[in-house]
């Protein structure tokens, strides 16, 4: 797994995509650290977060769409199966590297947070639970996307189906209001992305909210695995 980790991370950075999606983050969520908090001489970070969560939703596609789709289009992905490593190692050490470059990305919202501390105290509850709400929130859209890539040998086919799948996800939350059913209802807002992420960015971190993230990450990378195992015996 460690082998297929160190690879992946390594072709980030062999290609422009690496230095496009943190060069993207980084200048962003510093333009509106600025606009938004320096300007208004405001020690709280919350507006950053809120633009970060639009941010990833549109760049984490980037990291995912050529997580599985690119061996498949080299047809690299058989000497790939056929090696002395897992189908679970695979996908796992492709999940961490897009992970680890996720993770790079948001991490610069904690540098914010440490230069604002210097200026003005800052509520370090609710910064820790904004991050920790985007790094879950932001694992879950990698799991989900790599599972898209895996459907499909087109990079393009894999960030469009993406970034639609996380566009969906936030869209969740008006179904209910489209279609008035009390059943309905339970059940969206059992599954809403939002409805999870919201507490815990208030520094509210309950078990229900940390293990539903965990578990859509879990979830899509068993998928991803079913898929690969189909793709080994076809």
């Amino acid at each position: 797994m460690s082998a297929i980790m160190k690879r992946e991370l390594a072709a980030y950075f062999y290609s422009p995509i690496g230095y496009i999606y943190l060069g993207v983050i980084y200048f962003l969520s510093g333009y509106f650290l600025v606009t938004t908090v320096l300007f208004s001489n405001s020690n709280v970070l919350t507006p950053v977060f809120s633009v970060m969560i639009n941010i990833i939703m549109v760049l984490t596609p980037l990291l995912t769409m050529r997580l599985m789709s690119e061996d498949r289009r080299r047809r690299t992905d058989q000497a790939l199966l056929t090696a002395p490593v897992t189908l679970t190692g695979i996908v796992l050490g492709k999940f961490f590297a897009a992970a680890l470059v996720y993770c790079a990305g948001i991490s610069i919202t904690l540098v914010f947070a440490l230069v604002l501390n210097i200026l003005a105290r800052v509520n370090w509850a609710v910064i820790w639970g904004n991050y920790i709400g985007i790094l879950l929130l932001g694992l879950s859209f990698v799991s989900i996307g790599q599972f898209i890539s895996s459907l499909t040998e087109n990079q393009t086919i894999a960030a469009i189906g993406g970034y639609a799948a996380m566009l969906g996800v936030f869209l969740l939350d008006a179904i209910p209001s489209v279609i008035p059913v009390p059943a309905v209802a339970t059940v969206i807002n059992g599954i809403s992305f939002i409805r999870r992420f919201t507490p815990i960015t208030y520094g509210i971190l309950g078990i229900g909210n940390l293990f539903f993230f965990i578990s859509v990450s879990g979830v899509f990378l068993f998928l991803t695995t079913r898929i690969l195992e189909k793709r080994r015996w076809s």
